[in-house]
C-alpha cells in the first residue's frame, strides 16, 4: 500500500478520466467494503479503504475483474488483525507521534514488508555467518530428530492398521487365579471356540480357531523350504482381510487346500500358475494351492503368516487335537482363537456377555482358577500387551509415550539454542531497533519481523533436516528394525512438515521477539541502553534447562545399557557355548536318532546329542496336577515341564546340586523326574531325592521318583524369575535335536559336516537349524533397539546444547574482548582468564545435575520396577554422568576462552 494517502474518490477520479466509467460489476465487492468499514478503527478507515480501492482499480484493469475480486478478498482478510479492528491506538511514544502527522502505518503483514522482512532476515544470516550456522546446523539436527521419531511413533501407532477391521478384530484370551495372582494368557481351550459359535454367536461376525505360528516343511517337487504358517478356520482370511492375488478368501473350505503368501508361492513356483498346484506340509500332508494373498506388511502381526492351511485339516492329522476335541478337554489351553466382533455391539459388551464361558463348562475341581474370558482388541495387540495380576499394564506403547518426550526435548534444546544467541547478540541489534521505533515501527511490526527472522531459519533447517532423515534412514531402519520410509507423496506429511516448521519457529523466535522488541527507542538513541545484570538470567535458565534434559537422557542410556549387560549376564544353568537345534518338523526325522549321533560323532562335529521336547529357550508345556508328600492340598501346583532323552545334561551341560543325571543303567528311569532348584523352593521339601511326586488323578495318574536337583535353566524370559520345573525322560514327546558342536573345531566346519550327515540320512527336510546363542540374544532385541536409539538422541541431545554452549562462549568471550586485553596487559594469565570465562558456564552445568539428580532417579526407578531381575541405581551413574557433563563443558567452552585468551592484548584493546 502507499504510505502517501489518496482518497477513493481522487483515485476514482483519476481512474474515470483514463478509463471508461466502471460498470457496477466492476465494483469491489460490496460485503467485504461493508465490513471492512466495520470493523476498522475510525482514524485508519478512510486510508484503508482508498489504498483498497487504489489497488481494486489498477488489478480489474491489468489483470480483470475476477482477479481484481479474488486480491482484493486476500487483502481483506489480512485486515483480520486486532490492531485495526475499532479502537483508538493507546498514547504511546509511537502511537501519539503517529496521530500528530499525517504518516501512517503500513499493515505490517502485507507482502511488501513480508519481503522485506525476508530480506533483512536473510542480510543478517550471511552478515553473522558463525551464529547463523549454530542456529540452522542445531534447529537442522532437532527437527531430524524429531522426524525420525516422528517417523517411528507413527509405524508404531499404524501397527495392524492394515487389516481392514482393524477397530472390531480380537484374540480370545483369559484370565485364570492360581495361588492368590491372576495370570492371562492367550491359549485357549479347545472347546471355546465351540461354545463361543453356538451360545453367543449373535455377538461375533467371524471366530476362527488357530495353531501357534511356526515352521514348517512345504515341499513341491525337490524345492523344500521352511516357511512360517499356521492352520486356521475358513473365516480368517476374511477376518484379516487377507488381499487375495489369486482365488478367492473360501479358499480354505476344502480340507486339503492351502493359501500361499505372495513370495512363498514365488519360491516355490516361479512364475508359474500356482493355483491347484500339489504340495506335502511337513512331509505327509497333501494339500492343493487354492489361492495367493498379498504379503502382509512389515508393521503387522502376522507379518511372517507365510501359508495358512485349513484348521480342520489339523486337527485330523494330530492325535492329541482329536483328543481334545473328541473328550472335550477344557483344561488344556493349547491353542488360538481370533475374533471380529459384530457390527452391532461393542467389545466390553461382548465381555461382558462371554465372562464365564469357560468357568460355566470346567470341571468342579477347575472352577477354583476362576477363569474369565475376555477379548483383546488388535489396536492393543502390539501397544498394550502387557499383564500384570489380571491388570493390563502398558507395553510398547511406553516407548511412543518415552521416545515422543524425548523428541520433544531434543527440538526444544534446538529452539533454546536459537533463543540464547538471539537474545545474546540484542545489544548489538539495540540500535537497529531503536532506529526502527523512531522511524514509526510499532512494536507488532518487529515482533513480526523477528518472527520472520526466526521462520526464514526454521525453515532452511528444515530443508537440511529432510536430507538428514533421508540420509540417515537405512541406518535407523536397521538399529529400529523397521521398514519407514519418507511419506514425500502423501499431502498430509507436507501439511504436517509446514505447520512443525511454523510452530517451532515461533517457539524459537518467541522470546527473542518479545524480548528485542521490548528495547526503548529513547534510551538506545542516547547511548544509555545497557541490557542490565539480570538480562542474562533467562539465558542461564534455558541453559540450565538445556542440561538439565541432556544429563537426565545420558543418565537413562546408561541404566538402560546395564539393565541389558545385567540380564545378559544372569547365570542360566547351562552351557550355551556351541549348542545348535534342529526341529524335527517332519515324521522322517522320527526313528533316525541312533544313527545321526553315531555318524555325528565319528566324524568329529559334535561331542554330544540329545532330544527335546521344548527349544532350549522356550517351555512349551506347563502343567498342573502335581502332588507329593507334605504338599499344601490349597496350593495350585503348576510347573513346567520338559521331555528329554538320554545325555540332554551332558549336552547342554547343566549342573546338578544334587543327585544324579538319567542314565541308561537304571531301566527304572522312565519312572524318574530330575527337578530344578526352583522346583525344590516350591515344593518345600528339604530331602528331595527319593520324593515320590504323582501328577495326574488316582485313576490316569503316575508317580515319578525324583533322582536329581539342577540348578535353574534360564529358558524363558531372562527379566523374569525362573519357574518351577520338571525334566522327564521320553524318547517319544520329544520335538527337538540339541547338538554340542566340538570345540576344538571351527563352528562353520562341524555346522558343513553336520549339514551334510542330515541330508544323507533325512534327505526330505531342509537343514534349518538355530543356535542357543543367537535365540537367547533374540529376547533382548527390544530393549537393545531401545538402548542404541535412547544413545543415539542422547548423543545428539548433548551435541546441541554443547553446540549452543560454544556459540555462548564465543559470544561471551567476543563481548569481553577489551576485559581480557586489559587483564592481559595487568598480567593475566591464559589460565587465569580461561578459569574467568569458563566459571559462569560450570556453575550453571552443576546446577541442571543437581536438577537432573532426582528427575533422573525417580524416571529409572519406576522404570526399573517392571523388572523382576533388575540392576540396581548405582550412586557411581550419577556421579560419572555429572563429572562426564562437565568435562564435555570445559572441552566445549575451552575452545572459545583459551582463543580470546590467546589474543594480542593489543588487538584486543584496539576493537574499542
Amino acid at each position: 500500500m502507499n504510505q502517501h494517502h489518496t482518497s477513493p474518490q481522487r483515485i476514482g477520479s483519476a481512474n474515470i478520466s483514463n478509463t471508461p466509467p466502471a460498470s457496477s460489476k466492476q465494483q469491489p465487492p460490496r460485503w467485504a467494503n461493508y465490513l471492512t468499514q466495520r470493523i476498522t478503527a475510525p482514524h485508519l478507515r478512510e486510508e484503508i479503504q482508498g489504498d483498497l480501492a487504489e489497488l481494486f482499480y489498477k488489478r480489474s484493469q491489468r489483470h480483470g475483474y475476477r482477479r481484481a475480486c479474488f486480491f482484493y478478498l486476500i487483502d481483506f482478510t489480512l485486515l483480520l488483525h486486532p490492531r485495526l479492528w475499532r479502537r483508538e491506538t493507546s498514547g504511546s511514544f509511537i502511537s501519539a507521534n503517529a496521530r500528530s502527522t499525517d504518516f501512517k502505518q503500513p499493515f505490517f503483514l502485507s507482502p511488501t514488508m513480508l519481503r522485506n522482512y525476508v530480506k533483512i532476515a536473510f542480510r543478517n544470516l550471511v552478515n553473522n555467518k558463525v551464529y547463523s550456522s549454530i542456529n540452522i546446523g542445531g534447529l537442522a539436527i532437532g527437527m531430524a530428530v524429531a522426524m525420525l521419531i516422528g517417523l517411528w511413533i507413527y509405524d508404531e501407532l499404524a501397527f495392524d492398521t492394515y487389516h481392514q477391521n482393524y477397530g472390531r478384530i480380537a484374540q480370545v484370551m483369559q484370565h485364570q487365579t492360581s495361588n492368590g495372582q491372576i495370570g492371562t494368557q492367550r491359549a485357549i481351550p479347545f472347546p471355546l471356540g465351540n461354545e463361543l459359535k453356538t451360545k453367543y454367536g449373535s455377538n461375533f461376525k467371524y471366530l476362527a480357531m488357530s495353531s501357534w505360528q511356526g515352521a514348517h516343511i512345504l515341499t513341491f517337487g525337490d524345492k523344500k523350504f521352511s516357511k512360517s504358517g499356521a492352520f486356521m478356520d475358513v473365516d480368517a482370511p476374511k477376518l484379516f482381510s487377507l488381499n487375495m492375488q489369486k482365488g478367492t478368501t473360501n479358499g480354505l473350505q476344502d480340507q486339503n487346500s492351502i493359501l500361499l503368501s505372495e513370495s512363498t508361492a514365488k519360491a516355490l513356483f516361479g512364475d508359474a500358475d500356482p493355483l491347484n498346484k500339489l504340495l506335502k506340509i511337513d512331509n505327509k500332508l497333501d494339500v492343493k494351492v487354492a489361492g495367493v494373498y498379498e504379503d502382509l506388511p512389515f508393521n503387522s502381526q502376522f507379518k511372517e503368516l507365510l501359508f495358512i492351511a485349513p484348521w480342520s485339516l489339523y486337527v485330523s492329522s494330530e492325535d492329541w487335537i482329536k483328543r481334545a476335541r473328541d473328550t472335550n478337554q477344557w483344561g488344556n489351553n493349547s491353542f488360538q482363537l481370533f475374533a471380529q466382533i459384530a457390527d452391532n455391539t461393542d467389545f466390553a459388551t461382548v465381555d461382558k456377555h462371554i465372562l464365564n464361558a469357560k468357568q460355566n463348562n470346567v470341571p468342579e475341581e477347575d472352577k477354583k482358577y476362576n477363569a474369565q474370558i475376555f477379548l483383546h482388541p488388535m489396536p492393543d495387540w502390539h501397544l498394550r500387551s502387557h499383564w500384570e495380576n489380571g491388570i493390563q499394564t502398558g507395553g510398547m506403547i511406553d516407548y511412543v509415550w518415552l521416545f515422543g518426550i524425548v523428541g520433544i526435548f531434543v527440538l526444544l534444546l534446538a529452539c533454546i539454542n536459537f533463543m540464547n544467541l538471539s537474545t545474546a547478540r540484542s545489544e548489538k541489534r539495540a540500535k537497529e531497533v531503536g532506529i526502527r521505533k523512531a522511524v514509526g515501527s510499532i512494536r507488532g511490526q518487529l515482533i513480526s519481523q523477528f518472527l520472520c527472522e526466526s521462520l526464514v531459519v526454521v525453515i532452511i533447517a528444515f530443508s537440511l533436516a529432510l536430507l538428514l532423515v533421508q540420509l540417515s534412514l537405512p541406518w535407523f531402519n536397521e538399529v529400529a528394525s523397521k521398514h519407514m520410509t519418507i511419506l514425500w507423496s502423501t499431502p498430509a506429511f507436507w501439511v504436517l512438515g509446514l505447520g512443525f516448521s511454523v510452530l517451532t519457529g515461533l517457539i524459537a523466535g518467541s522470546y527473542p521477539a518479545l524480548y528485542l522488541s521490548s528495547f526503548e527507542a529513547i534510551k538506545v538513541l542516547k547511548g544509555t541502553f545497557r541490557a542490565g545484570r539480570f538480562a542474562s538470567i533467562p539465558r542461564q535458565v534455558l541453559v540450565v534447562l538445556q542440561f538439565t534434559v541432556s544429563v537426565t537422557l545420558i543418565i537413562g542410556t546408561i541404566v538402560v545399557y546395564r539393565q541389558i549387560q545385567y540380564a545378559k549376564n544372569r547365570p542360566i544353568g547351562y552351557s550355551r557355548d556351541g549348542l545348535m537345534m534342529i526341529q524335527m518338523k517332519s515324521p522322517d526325522f522320527y526313528g533316525k536318532f541312533d544313527i545321526l549321533r553315531t555318524e555325528l560323532k565319528n566324524s568329529g562335529a559334535i561331542v554330544e546329542m540329545a532330544e527335546s521336547s521344548s527349544p532350549l529357550t522356550q517351555i512349551w508345556s506347563n502343567s498342573g496336577g502335581f502332588t507329593w508328600p507334605g504338599k499344601d492340598p490349597d496350593l495350585d501346583a503348576d510347573f513346567a515341564t520338559v521331555w528329554v532323552t538320554h545325555d540332554f545334561g551332558k549336552t547342554v551341560g547343566w549342573q546338578f546340586k544334587e543327585g544324579r543325571d538319567f542314565s541308561r543303567t537304571f531301566t527304572t528311569d522312565s519312572s524318574a523326574i530330575i527337578l530344578n532348584k526352583a522346583a525344590v523352593k516350591f515344593m518345600n521339601i528339604k530331602n528331595p531325592i527319593g520324593t515320590v511326586v504323582r501328577w495326574g488323578d488316582d485313576k490316569t495318574g503316575k508317580s515319578y521318583k525324583v533322582i536329581g536337583v539342577i540348578d535353574d535353566m534360564l529358558m524363558e524370559s531372562p527379566y523374569e524369575p525362573i519357574k518351577q520345573a520338571a525334566y522327564f525322560m521320553d524318547y517319544e514327546n520329544v520335538n527337538w535335536i540339541d547338538l554340542k558342536l566340538n570345540p576344538n573345531r571351527s563352528a562353520s566346519e562341524s555346522v558343513a559336516t553336520v549339514e551334510s550327515v542330515f541330508k544323507r540320512i533325512v534327505p526330505s527336510a531342509p537343514f534349518d537349524y538355530k543356535f542357543a546363542n543367537e535365540e537367547f540374544a533374540a529376547k533382548f532385541s527390544t530393549e537393545e533397539r531401545i538402548g542404541k536409539l535412547a544413545t543415539f538422541f542422547s548423543l545428539l541431545a548433548i551435541f546441541i546444547s554443547c553446540l549452543g554452549l560454544s556459540g555462548l562462549a564465543s559470544f561471551v568471550a567476543e563481548q569481553r574482548t577489551k576485559e581480557i586485553g586489559v587483564r592481559k596487559v595487568l598480567g593475566a594469565s591464559v589460565l587465569n582468564l580461561w578459569g574467568l570465562l569458563s566459571r559462569d558456564f560450570v556453575i550453571l552445568v552443576s546446577i541442571a545435575f543437581v536438577i537432573a539428580i532426582p528427575i533422573a532417579y525417580y524416571a529409572l526407578d519406576s522404570w526399573l520396577a517392571n523388572y523382576e531381575y533388575r540392576t540396581d541405581l548405582s550412586w557411581w551413574i550419577f556421579g560419572v554422568t555429572g563429572l562426564g557433563a562437565l568435562v564435555v563443558t570445559l572441552l566445549t567452552v575451552s575452545v572459545q576462552s583459551i582463543r580470546a585468551a590467546l589474543l594480542d592484548p593489543v588487538k584486543s584493546l584496539r576493537t574499542e
